[in-house]
């Protein structure tokens, strides 16, 4: 049971909502709370498909209030007379169900948390659902032909309908129409729209440890002093808001700027203390108040605490496009960057961050032009001109990584490219998919030959001989930019993980999310931390068994013992599942794992442990498939065997017997068909085969 699927993986998805949401329901009418199936459904979806980080198991307020007062408004249609659906009551089972099952992300508030989120909004859910604003395009259409008396239910009334409207002879809210169109038109749809690509985990030193390399910054000092030398009386500006031309040679000399004042008439021609003096005003430093240039009073605790004053000014980075690169004189003409610039910047520090290489200048460089012929229309000039575009663009952003540099959040070098930069021949990738591969696409995974376009495949060898020749400028990330970078990227939804921050976690949702999210080094690391916290290491290895012993979704008690096997150091992980080899709960699962590693071979098993993988792979497939509900043509694709295999497993001694219940009423109505698989794949511990049906609402 996988928490977390690629954005593409629709069916995948839909099998694990199905398997999801089956169980939620048995699980809610059991303990007499309200759950409805379809609001369920819609609600997984949401997460799955309008959230950045599309992590299931998690749920932060943001989010409780985006599904319930725009996701459901927008896609779910209550027809009049209909009965209302009480999607928060459904989502507060949820919730409950997830926690009580083990699969809550542990870095997610706690289950007080997210009920009290709900309670705070489900007072307004009633009105949201009938605001026509918050109303999908389809929605609106369907509901107001629904209340014309419409069968909506019938197509081709709705046709008919339709066709009224387009003549005009139907009416319909036009202000309410007005305001979904330009909410699809302008963009300003729900947070998390985009699914992000998932970051690596990374490792940084406390805040406490942080403070010296901030503080040794140039450019906070500079802030600092740049403030301090305002004060509370502040100091005079011009009727332009610029420092006087004696005030600025001497801020210029006191702060160490570099600037020549000599023969300077004003100060706009210091650029760098230019640039300080709006970098200060724009991290809420100093402010201009009636011709005077004062510290902001509520500034000094931030002042005062230098990894916080790092934090600001990082921050306001991204407010300084026009002081760091907008037109200075009448002949001055911004770049591409500057019409780009917060993208670009954003995009600049995602791609470094939780890089294991240093990343070479010309990879960095030609990845931003694939952003601006995304973004500009360069069909128009000749080749003279897009490469004099590209030369100012380049120029511009090595300002950017100037700044990024001065303030310490990027730190850069001179060596040979790593290998992983280099462009890949796919001389063996099937040609379907190079066909199908866009240019750009190609040229941004270095992809030599994927493409036929003469003019990108000269770019990519220009590349490559860049890369090649010699020593190139490497660029990454300091911790500071580090630590900044993920900050961003938690304020927007996305998941950024840290070692060491699932110390406290419970075990199950420790193994989980190794499982599902961290590769080997870090799930190393991340268990030993882990371990570490607990004290006494027998104690830990219990917690962790159990977990995995107690899970109720047996794929994921199979990935959690994976994790668990792999990320224990020195073979312990091996020793421990042997020592559990003949514990009746957990023999199906420690069996699987160890003939999946080849750590045991199908001649070291005996009868019975034989019997016991065949039976843990179908109730495997079964959830894969989506459940019960959904399991009948997985199991037809096995074989004509399969009737038997599942007799076989019936009689063995694994302990989930409810599950071999329902494997037994499966076959039962599972036709014959031709081809077996399913006698070779039990033997060798590996699961048979999966299937994600798509179900149908």
């Amino acid at each position: 049971m996988r928490m977390r699927l690629e954005a593409e993986a629709e069916e995948e998805f839909e099998a694990a909502r199905g398997l999801l949401v089956d169980r939620l329901v048995r699980w809610g009418g059991e303990q007499g709370l309200p759950v409805d199936g379809f609001t369920a459904e819609t609600v997984l979806d949401y997460r799955h498909r309008a959230t950045a980080d599309g992590r299931l198991g998690l749920w932060e307020p943001r989010h409780v209030e985006e599904v319930l007062l725009s996701w459901l408004p927008q896609n779910v249609t209550e027809l009049p007379g209909e009965e209302r659906s009480d999607a928060p009551g459904t989502l507060r089972t949820l919730l409950r169900y997830l926690h009580a099952a083990q699969l809550a992300d542990p870095r997610g508030p706690s289950l007080h948390d997210c009920l009290a989120a709900v309670d705070r909004v489900a007072e307004q859910y009633p009105a949201a659902m009938t605001d026509r604003t918050r109303w999908g395009l389809a929605k609106f259409w369907a509901m107001t032909a629904a209340e014309q008396g419409v069968d909506v239910l019938d197509g081709a009334a709705l046709q008919r309908f339709a066709d009224r409207a387009r003549r005009g002879e139907a009416a319909y809210d036009g202000q309410a129409l007005d305001a979904i169109m330009e909410r699809r038109l302008t963009g300003r749809a729900l947070s998390g729209s985009a699914r992000a690509e998932p970051q690596l985990p990374v490792a940084l030193p406390q805040d406490d440890e942080l403070r010296r390399p901030a503080g040794a910054s140039t450019t906070v000092a500079q802030l600092r002093g740049l403030t301090e030398w305002a004060g509370r009386d502040g100091r005079p500006v011009t009727a332009t808001g610029r420092l006087r031309m004696a005030d600025a040679r001497e801020l210029a000399g006191l702060l160490g700027t570099g600037d020549k004042t000599d023969g300077v008439r004003s100060s706009a021609d210091l650029p760098r203390l230019g640039l300080l003096v709006e970098w200060a005003k724009k991290a809420r430093l100093v402010r201009v108040v009636k011709g005077r240039l004062y510290a902001v009073a509520k500034a000094r605790p931030v002042l005062a605490d230098p990894l916080q004053l790092w934090l600001r000014a990082f921050e306001s980075c991204f407010e300084l496009k026009q002081a760091l690169l907008g037109a200075r004189s009448g002949w001055h003409v911004e770049s591409m960057l500057f019409d780009v610039y917060e993208d670009v910047l954003q995009d600049v520090l995602n791609t470094l961050y939780s890089l294991p290489y240093p990343m070479p200048w010309p990879r960095l460089r030609d990845t931003v032009h694939l952003a601006y012929r995304t973004s500009f229309q360069l069909d128009g000039g000749s080749d003279l001109q897009h490469r004099m575009w590209f030369e100012h663009a380049d120029r511009d952003l090595r300002t950017v990584l100037d700044l990024l540099d001065d303030l310490g959040a990027i730190e850069r070098d001179r060596g040979m490219a790593d290998p992983v930069f280099l462009d890949v021949d796919l001389a063996d990738t099937g040609p379907e998919l190079l066909a199908d591969m866009p240019p750009e696409l190609a040229e941004l995974l270095g992809v030599a030959g994927a493409t036929p376009d003469p003019v990108v495949r000269e770019r990519a060898d220009r590349r490559r001989e860049e890369l090649t020749a010699g020593p190139v400028e490497l660029i990454r990330l300091t911790e500071l930019g580090t630590r900044a970078v993920r900050q961003r990227l938690l304020a927007v939804g996305r998941d950024a993980p840290l070692i060491g921050e699932l110390a406290q976690a419970p075990a199950a949702g420790l193994l989980g999310v190794l499982a599902e999210e961290y590769p080997p080094e870090a799930a190393q690391a991340e268990l030993a931390g882990w371990i570490t916290a607990r004290g006494e290491r027998a104690d830990a290895l219990r917690e962790l068994t159990d977990a995995v012993r107690t899970a109720p979704f047996r794929t994921r008690a199979q990935a959690m013992l994976g994790v668990l096997l792999a990320a224990s150091p020195d073979g312990e992980g091996e020793r421990l599942l042997r020592t559990l080899r003949h514990d009746p709960q957990m023999a199906p699962l420690v069996l699987n794992a160890l003939a999946q590693r080849e750590l045991l071979s199908p001649e070291d098993m005996t009868d019975a442990e034989h019997l016991l993988v065949l039976a843990e792979n179908l109730l495997q497939l079964v959830e894969l498939a989506g459940g019960s509900g959904s399991a009948e043509e997985a199991l037809r694709a096995q074989g004509p065997h399969v009737r038997d295999a599942i007799a076989a497993a019936s009689d063995s001694a694994h302990p989930d017997r409810a599950g071999l219940e329902e494997l037994r009423q499966l076959a039962a109505r599972a036709p014959r068909a031709p081809a077996a698989r399913l006698g070779r794949a039990h033997r060798s511990g590996r699961p048979a085969g999966k299937s994600g049906r798509k179900r149908r609402r």
